[in-house]
């Protein structure tokens, strides 16, 4: 079985809106690998450390608003 990377982190970016707080904090419980991969586009800030959120960069705010409208908003 072949297995979409990108699929999985545009998945794992749009939900990381349902968790948002703060303006541009996230809950961090997603894969870890998912997350470092987000955190190497410049997404996320690094989300190794005890912090249990993670901090969305201006970049990563406007993907994961645009990948949640595109894979859970219905018209």
């Amino acid at each position: 079985m072949s297995v979409n990377f990108d699929a999985i982190d545009e998945a794992v970016l749009a939900l990381l809106q349902l968790t948002l707080h703060e303006r541009y904090c996230a809950w961090k419980g997603f894969d870890w690998d998912a997350l470092d991969r987000l955190y190497k586009r410049g997404l996320i800030d690094n989300p190794k450390g005890k912090a249990k959120t993670i901090s969305m960069t201006e970049e990563g705010l406007v993907a994961s608003e645009s990948a949640f409208k595109r894979l859970f908003v219905t018209s």
